[in-house]
């Protein structure tokens, strides 16, 4: 038996869960609150799913019909055809000309794993990977892994506390040619006509590939079509790219974690070739994907009823987003914390930044037990008519606390 094991030199990684999640857990004060979980919440402080998707999980489980076969490799066809038409509209041309299609993934990371497998492979003179987002993405990870070189942008303007669509386009004007083009949430971008159409000719002229991500569509604006606007404009000009499209947590099934890779190409052909080494890809990434998830979705894209219903639900999430922007907002005018808090209203989604400074953060941390990312991007769904008191009031002493402190160190230098 050999006595020293193979693994000797194997070093535990102790980030894994996130050292602000983990320092919230390690947290014994009953009332703490962690304002950075990554999934839409309820009015409980639970994970917010669709009423629409416990029905349909039900009585999927209860068909006594239902196979449990392997799904093909491509995935579940109707599945994927269900997917294309939320993303591009039941009469989108190009769904109609055939020149857009998709793969079915595994889990949020899936489409960019297998995406960036057969750029790697097809794509060889693009080694360098720019992306593009108003917040940190995980996708950076994955092209590393792949040897690609990875440059990340971040097009959140901290001192104008807004998403600057100018910068968007100076980044694009600086990165390499040819390189992979990642475009993660950009949804808050104001586009001009003239500044969409610089965006496109620079994008052409510079032989750069998009890669879009549609994480939760819908979640934005509570609009299926406003979220992926900016989508349409690129396939209606005959755009060749990828795109991650995540199914999980517009429905409200993260453990389902499943999306489709999507691609569009210039005519049917080029498809067919593109999906086929795909297909090959996946062969050896996961080769047959999970079917439940996909079944749920598919259900319910394919029952106008059902369809309806899951759509009022988006707009009732959004809608209650809406709302406790504008409470946080009108909380801390009549506390009358200082500065401007029409930011918070200004996005749009389950998240969005608060703008505070790395000293007012620490202060919620350990003063009030309220824990906050150092970029102050928080999951406004984590507040509740339960907490949100005691959340604005904490944020008002932090700064009113950084402000006095502040004032108290210029008096001891003047003097």
């Amino acid at each position: 038996m050999p006595t020293l094991s193979v693994f000797i030199d194997v070093p535990m990684i102790h980030k894994l869960e996130g050292s602000l999640l983990k320092t919230y857990k390690q947290d014994d004060y009953p009332d703490k609150l962690f304002l950075a979980y990554r999934v839409c919440m309820n009015n409980e402080g639970q994970p917010w799913v669709s009423v629409v998707v416990h029905k349909t999980r039900l009585k999927i489980a209860q068909d006594p019909s239902l196979n449990y076969e392997y799904l093909p490799m491509m995935g579940m066809k109707s599945f994927i055809q269900a997917s294309l038409e939320l993303l591009f509209g039941k009469h989108s041309q190009a769904i109609v000309e055939n020149r857009v299609g998709g793969v079915h993934t595994v889990g949020d990371s899936g489409a960019f794993q297998l995406g960036a497998q057969f750029l790697k492979t097809w794509l060889k003179d693009a080694q360098v990977v720019c992306i593009i987002s108003s917040q940190k993405e995980p996708h950076g990870l994955v092209f590393q892994d792949m040897g690609f070189t990875v440059y990340e942008y971040c097009i959140w303007d901290p001192k104008q506390l807004c998403t600057d669509t100018n910068m968007f386009l100076d980044v694009v004007e600086q990165i390499p040619r040819g390189c992979i083009l990642v475009i993660g949430n950009i949804i808050d971008c104001k586009w001009t006509q003239s500044q969409l159409a610089k965006l496109m000719f620079t994008i052409k002229n510079k032989q750069i590939f998009p890669f879009f991500d549609i994480p939760c569509q819908g979640l934005s604006t509570g609009d299926l079509e406003e979220d992926t606007k900016i989508l349409h404009h690129f396939v209606s000009q005959g755009f060749e790219f990828f795109c991650s499209q995540s199914l999980s947590k517009n429905f409200g099934i993260y453990d389902e974690g499943l999306g489709i890779l999507v691609v569009a190409t210039l005519n049917n052909q080029h498809l067919l070739c593109v999906l086929s080494q795909l297909m090959n890809h996946t062969r050896a990434l996961w080769l047959n994907p999970p079917a439940m998830g996909a079944r749920i979705i598919t259900s319910i894209l394919c029952n106008p009823a059902l369809e309806g219903e899951w759509k009022q639900s988006l707009k009732g999430v959004v809608e209650n987003i809406m709302l406790i922007k504008e409470k946080v907002k009108e909380k801390l005018r009549l506390l009358g914390t200082p500065g401007s808090w029409d930011h918070i209203t200004q996005q749009t989604g389950t998240h969005g930044y608060l703008g505070l400074s790395y000293q007012q953060v620490e202060y919620l941390i350990k003063k009030k037990h309220i824990y906050v990312p150092k970029s102050t991007r928080i999951n406004f769904t984590c507040i509740n008519a339960s907490n949100i008191d005691y959340i604005t009031q904490s944020i008002n002493e932090a700064i009113l606390f950084t402000k006095n402190s502040e004032k108290n160190l210029q008096y001891v230098n003047d003097h």
